[in-house]
């Protein structure tokens, strides 16, 4: 189905707003910004924001935060209409995700439209998030696959997981994998690892290309390094939009 077919088939607001800027910016491409610098951060979201649908974060890694990095990261998120997608991967019980998410140094539920979590702990995690959370319109995507040589998060753990995104899609929006999970087009497939020419590093990363991605069933493409490094950010995030575009446009014909 279209990006444009799949707004009606949920109810989460999150959701609702991705699959219509998707279609607004003719993007399917999300950055992430693994940079250590508030500054940096912000230039390059500032380069590339009109190429991309999401900008993916890790915002505890970032040295020099203040909240004042919030306020310019939501001026630079109404400026160039994206979605802001905080990696957090929350791996704990219910009422201590519900703490981290809410309260802490960040505030991560009163600016990140959407996070993720691990479903290690079980559905209490779900459940804890989607109460600070779901009230705020915000949107959880689970842990379904990782990409790394030998991760453990497949099989059973996979299955488990889907399961606990049926019964929360109120507030699950979607998942992190390498490939379509189920035939459900509310859910939104998000791709990490995704790079021209594919291959892997030296920390047993594996990367996708677009084009094997998309044709994979996902929905949103997530570069990191493929753009950040690159000589001309701006440039290198016109032609992985191009091209993920391109291949989601030649899947839906």
């Amino acid at each position: 189905m279209k990006y444009e077919d799949r707004i009606t088939t949920t109810t989460n607001p999150t959701a609702k707003r991705l699959f219509e800027l998707m279609v607004e910016k003719e993007t399917n491409l999300s950055v992430a910004a693994d940079l250590t610098s508030s500054r940096e951060i912000l230039d390059l979201l500032d380069k590339i924001g009109p190429e991309i649908c999401v900008a993916k974060l890790h915002v505890d890694i970032i040295t020099d935060f203040t909240p004042e990095f919030i306020d310019k990261l939501m001026a630079l998120k109404e400026k160039h209409n994206f979605l802001i997608f905080e990696d957090r991967k929350f791996a704990d019980i219910g009422n201590t995700v519900k703490m981290q998410y809410s309260g802490g140094v960040y505030h991560i539920v009163d600016w990140a439209d959407i996070t993720n979590a691990h479903t290690v702990p079980g559905p209490g995690i779900i459940e804890g998030m989607k109460e600070v959370g779901l009230p705020k319109g915000r949107g959880l995507l689970l842990l379904a696959e990782m990409t790394p040589e030998g991760t453990l998060a497949k099989g059973k753990y996979t299955k488990e997981s889907i399961k606990m995104a049926q019964e929360n899609e109120d507030f699950v929006i979607g998942f992190i994998t390498t490939k379509k999970l189920i035939n459900d087009p509310k859910f939104i497939n998000f791709t990490p690892g995704v790079k021209f020419g594919g291959g892997g590093d030296a920390l047993k990363q594996q990367y996708n290309t677009p084009e094997k991605a998309i044709k994979g069933g996902s929905d949103v493409l997530i570069v990191g390094r493929g753009i950040y490094q690159a000589d001309n950010p701006q440039e290198e995030a016109k032609k992985y939009k191009e091209e993920a575009w391109k291949a989601y446009l030649d899947s839906t014909s």
